[in-house]
């Protein structure tokens, strides 16, 4: 099915499990039409509180509950893209990120309606999902359509917060078109389907999340939003992986670093699991080793890359054995990515075993830093292996190398290495 926007998908999604469970969190979950209704609702108020549309983003300052999964679809709909914010994040981080992104609006309840109103010279609506009237008809349904008609899929989807590291956070700007792409891909690689049934251990702030909000909005599968608290307590969380009947996770390696040392993978079974995948950091080998003799049947995936990409760039499913001191790689470009290697000079390394620069190329690459042209012409530049036409890549800062297998191999950061050579392989 060919569609221009993720809400074409979702509305297909709705039309054929209108009854199925879309999330699930602790004791309440929500069905498909149920979804639909409030996010309708929602949208329709969203357009009562903002002007204008794809300009400013709107952003969510809520826990990770159902009602994130409903703002952030509701702004969509409503012609604009959405930024999840972190509850726990501290104020001057908030500060930072509003005065960069100028919202809209935000939306948000009682309990955190006090924060916002610490914020002074930012001017943008609030809207309190508390106070909000769920029976009310706002109307504006022609309005909705007129909006979904003039979308396309290279309008922004959302915006994610770079860690802010060496200074103010960076909003990178994502498109529909990158996550459809992306979770087409997953989804015809891996067999994604409506039985899918996700433990959610993202935080919404990440593009994992908004990628796994895709993956139920294009195929009906489940979410279960599992809270971030659960990472201290790792049995608590395997139990709840199992009484969901969680099959797919798409974790970081820490969470499961820990749960491989706590020696909790012969004690708490999950039969249902089937699909692992791990991003984020490095796992290292011999805890993972541990994982995979638990699971034989489960299907490993390591991935890799930036937000600046969306979501992930290379994959490697784990097809052979790996020694406990072994990396692992971080594999092959998905589709329509196309990953390479720079040397100092600005040369293409493709010798097994030199390590360069990861760069990127694909319909994936964000269309920059809002609000933030000089940092974006930084990052996302000409290919210098290209003279002929414009052609952008984005520079990781990571550094990589080929391995007899021609699979790539995470190495290190380039700031954090001072000489580009041979590697260990």
């Amino acid at each position: 099915m060919y569609s221009k926007n993720i809400l074409d998908y979702f509305e297909d999604t709705v039309e054929r499990y209108p009854e199925k469970n879309a999330l699930v969190h602790i004791n309440q979950s929500l069905s498909f039409s149920e979804l639909y209704g409030h996010v309708q609702h929602l949208a329709s108020y969203i357009i009562e509180m903002t002007e204008g549309c794809n300009t400013r983003p709107v952003c969510v300052f809520l826990p990770k509950e159902i009602n994130v999964a409903i703002s952030d679809i509701a702004i969509l709909y409503s012609g604009n893209f959405f930024n999840n914010l972190d509850i726990k994040t501290p104020i001057d981080r908030i500060q930072n990120i509003l005065q960069m992104l100028n919202p809209a609006a935000v939306i948000t309840n009682d309990k955190y309606l006090p924060v916002l109103k610490k914020f002074s010279g930012i001017n943008f609506s609030i809207i309190n999902l508390d106070k909000e009237d769920w029976k009310k008809n706002w109307g504006h349904t022609e309005e909705l359509a007129e909006r979904r008609r003039r979308q396309i899929d290279t309008d922004p989807l959302c915006i994610i917060n770079t860690s802010g590291s060496t200074g103010t956070p960076k909003g990178v700007l994502l498109t529909q078109r990158g996550f459809i792409d992306y979770t087409n891909w997953a989804i015809e690689t891996f067999h994604l389907d409506s039985s899918k049934i996700l433990g959610v251990m993202s935080a919404i702030v990440f593009d994992h999340y908004a990628y796994e909000t895709c993956l139920m909005m294009m195929t009906g599968a489940t979410l279960v939003l599992l809270n971030n608290e659960l990472a201290a307590f790792p049995a608590r969380l395997l139990e709840e992986v199992q009484q969901k009947k969680i099959n797919y996770i798409f974790w970081v390696p820490t969470i499961m670093v820990n749960i491989a040392n706590m020696g909790l993978l012969e004690k708490i079974p999950l039969p249902d699991l089937k699909l692992v995948w791990f991003a984020g950091e490095v796992f290292p080998t011999k805890q993972f080793n541990e994982w995979r003799r638990a699971y034989p049947d489960v299907t490993f995936v390591n991935l890799y890359g930036p937000c600046e990409i969306t979501v992930d760039c290379t994959y490697y499913v784990v097809n052979r054995p790996l020694q406990d001191d072994e990396p692992i790689p971080i594999g092959v470009p998905r589709r329509n990515m196309d990953v390479f290697l720079l040397g100092k000079n600005g040369e293409k390394v493709e010798t097994e075993g030199l390590v360069g620069e990861v760069c990127v190329r694909g319909v994936g690459l964000a269309m920059g830093y809002y609000n933030n042209s000089e940092k974006t012409a930084a990052a996302f530049v000409q290919n210098p292996l290209n003279s002929l036409y414009p052609e952008r890549i984005y520079r990781t800062g990571d550094l990589a190398y080929w391995d007899a297998d021609g699979q790539l191999v995470f190495k290190g950061r380039k700031d954090s290495l001072i000489k580009i050579g041979r590697a260990h392989v």
